[in-house]
C-alpha cells in the first residue's frame, strides 16, 4: 500500500509538471502573434502620422520615371486586364515592362499588343520570380527608370496608383508597398482568404506605418527608388523572396512606406489544389525564413537596433489559423490563468478581424459569413501540414509546373524592341521575340 501512494504521489507530481510545461509552451509560442495583432490593430487605428495631400486619381503627379515590372509565366489569360489597368493614369514618362519568363503560351503577344514593353527571359527556372525580377530592375534602370514598381500578371490597380507612388517619393520614401487584396470568390475558403488578406496585407502594414515603423513587402504592389535598389540589391533567391527581401531593407535601415490610396487586387486560387500549393510555399517560405533570419535579427535588436524589434517579432507569429488550434488548446486545459490568457487573446483575433471585416467590400456581413467557414477551414490546414513543412526545407523551390532535374542553364534575356530583331527572332506584329527554347519552368 506504501509503494502504491508513493507511485501515485510521482506520477501527480509529474502530471502537473508536465501540464505546466505544456502551458508555457503554448503561452511562448501563440504570445508573439497575439502581441503582434494587439499592437498593429491599435496602430491601424490611429491618425496617419503626415498629413496626406489631395490628389486627384485621374491627374497624378508624375513620379521620375517610373517602370512598372510585371512578371509574367503563362499569364495570357489575364495579362491583358492587368497592363490595360495600369496604363490607364499612367504619366507620359512611366512605362509597363512585361518579363515574360519561360513562357509557352501567347504570354509575349498579349502582351506587345496590350501596349506593354516586353523582356523574354530563358533560363532552367529554378530562381523562379525572383529571377524575372532582377532581369526587369536591371533592364529598367539601364533605360533610365528611377522608381521601379512591381505587379503581378493576375492583378489589376485601382485609379490613383501612380499618384499615390509620386506623393510617397515626395514624402521622402525610397520604398513603399500598396494595399494588396484579393478579389472575392463564391467559395468559402476564397472568402476566408480575402478576410485574411486584408488583416495582413492592409491592417498589419498601415499598423506599421502610423507607428512608424517599416509596412512590409508582400511581392505584389511593391515598388522602390534606384537608389534603394543600389543599396539592398535585389537578390532574393527562397520561396517568399518578397519577405527575404524585406528583412535585406530593414537590415540596411530602410523603411517601406504603406500606400493607403492605391490598391492591387488578385486572383485567387479558385480550387483547392492550387489554393493548397500556394499556401504551402507562402508559410513554409515563412518558416525557412524564421529559421535563418529570427536569430540574426533579435542578435542585432538586442545591440540597440530596435527597428529590428517588430521584424523579428513578426516571423515568430504562426499562422492565423494555427494560433486559433493552440488556443483552442489552451482553453481545454485545466490551467486557469492559461484560459484567461486564451480567452483574451482570442478577443485580440475578433478585433482584428473586425478591422479587416470593416474594409472589405461586404463590410460585417462578409465578415460574419467568412467566420463560418472556419472550422473546415482549420481541418484544411491540417491536411496541408506536411506540404509546409516540406516547403520550409532549405532546397525547395517556387514551382508553378513540373521541372525536370539536370545541370542550371545560362539565362538568356532578349529585349523586345520595335526597330530591332534580336537574333533567331521570330515576328510578333512589328516586334520580335526570341525563339530559344531554352529551359521551362
Amino acid at each position: 500500500m506504501m509503494l502504491f501512494r508513493l507511485a501515485a504521489s510521482f506520477l501527480s507530481t509529474d502530471s502537473a509538471t508536465l501540464l505546466r510545461t505544456a502551458s508555457c509552451v503554448l503561452a511562448a509560442a501563440t504570445a508573439p502573434l497575439a502581441i503582434e495583432l494587439l499592437a498593429l490593430t491599435a496602430g491601424s487605428l490611429l491618425p496617419e502620422r503626415r498629413r496626406q495631400k489631395h490628389i486627384h486619381p485621374v491627374v497624378p503627379i508624375a513620379p521620375q520615371r517610373l517602370t512598372v515590372v510585371v512578371p509574367a509565366h503563362n499569364e495570357e489569360l489575364l495579362l491583358s486586364r492587368c497592363v490595360a489597368s495600369l496604363l490607364v493614369d499612367q504619366p507620359p514618362t512611366s512605362s509597363v515592362l512585361v518579363v515574360a519568363h519561360n513562357c509557352t503560351d501567347k504570354t509575349v503577344r498579349v502582351a506587345v499588343e496590350s501596349g506593354a514593353e516586353v523582356l523574354v527571359l530563358r533560363d532552367d527556372g529554378r530562381q523562379g520570380k525572383g529571377a524575372a525580377l532582377r532581369a526587369g530592375f536591371r533592364h529598367a534602370v539601364a533605360q533610365g527608370a528611377k522608381v521601379l514598381a512591381v505587379v503581378d500578371a493576375d492583378s489589376v490597380v485601382a485609379p490613383g496608383f501612380s499618384a499615390a507612388i509620386a506623393e510617397a517619393l515626395a514624402n521622402g520614401a525610397e520604398a513603399f508597398q500598396a494595399r494588396y487584396v484579393a478579389m472575392g470568390g463564391s467559395q468559402a475558403n476564397v472568402r476566408l482568404t480575402a478576410l485574411g488578406f486584408l488583416g495582413f496585407n492592409v491592417i498589419r502594414p498601415r499598423g506599421r506605418a502610423r507607428l512608424g515603423m517599416s509596412a512590409g513587402i508582400f511581392g505584389n504592389g511593391f515598388g522602390l527608388h534606384s537608389s534603394a535598389l543600389e543599396r539592398v540589391p535585389y537578390e532574393a533567391n527562397s520561396v517568399v523572396e518578397d519577405l527575404e527581401y524585406h528583412l535585406r531593407l530593414v537590415d540596411a535601415g530602410i523603411r517601406v512606406a504603406f500606400l493607403q490610396n492605391a490598391t492591387v487586387s488578385s486572383e485567387m486560387p479558385q480550387n483547392s489544389a492550387a489554393a493548397s500549393s500556394q499556401r504551402a510555399r507562402w508559410e513554409g517560405g515563412r518558416l525557412r525564413m524564421a529559421r535563418v533570419w529570427l536569430p540574426r535579427l533579435l542578435r542585432r535588436a538586442m545591440a540597440r537596433r530596435m527597428i529590428l524589434l517588430e521584424p523579428a517579432l513578426e516571423l515568430a507569429c504562426l499562422p492565423l489559423a494555427s494560433e486559433v488550434l493552440l488556443l483552442t488548446v489552451c482553453l481545454s486545459l485545466p490551467v486557469p490563468w492559461l484560459r484567461i490568457y486564451a480567452i483574451s487573446a482570442f478577443a485580440v483575433i475578433l478585433a482584428h478581424v473586425a478591422a479587416a471585416a470593416a474594409e472589405s467590400d461586404g463590410g460585417w456581413w462578409d465578415g460574419v459569413r467568412a467566420l463560418l467557414s472556419v472550422p473546415r477551414y482549420l481541418v484544411w490546414k491540417l491536411r496541408m501540414l506536411p506540404r509546409t513543412l516540406a516547403s520550409s526545407s532549405r532546397n525547395a523551390a517556387w514551382v508553378r509546373t513540373a521541372r525536370e532535374a539536370g545541370p542550371s542553364t545560362p539565362a538568356t534575356i532578349t529585349p523586345i524592341d520595335r526597330n530591332q530583331r534580336p537574333a533567331n527572332g521570330v515576328p510578333v506584329r512589328g516586334r520580335f521575340v526570341a525563339g530559344s527554347n531554352k529551359g521551362r519552368r
